[in-house]
């Protein structure tokens, strides 16, 4: 009776855990539209990947472009914390 009970109970609570891709996929745009805003001042039409998940508290996104102010190739990393939706960049990468 038990295992049955508990059986039933972890399959319930499964959907509840999982975010669903449409949220995901919201979670990716905001990371993504915070840091185009971030890289605007420093990269030229940036590429900007999205870790698909990022991590337990953080999302975490890589933009690369040419800078606005010389010739080099530069990478960014954003960090995008999902409590409290504040981001931050780290400094630049030269490539």
């Amino acid at each position: 009776m038990r295992r049955a009970l508990l059986a039933a109970l972890l399959v319930s609570a499964t959907p509840a855990l999982a975010s669903d891709e449409a949220s995901w996929e919201a979670f990716r745009a905001e990371v993504r539209k915070g840091c185009e805003k971030a890289v605007a001042g420093t990269l030229e039409k940036p590429a900007i990947a999205v870790d698909p998940h990022g991590s337990e508290s953080y999302g975490i996104a890589i933009a690369k472009g040419k800078s606005k102010y010389s010739k080099d190739t530069l990478a960014v990393v954003c960090v995008f914390d999902k409590r409290t939706k504040k981001l931050e960049t780290s400094g630049e990468f030269a490539q």
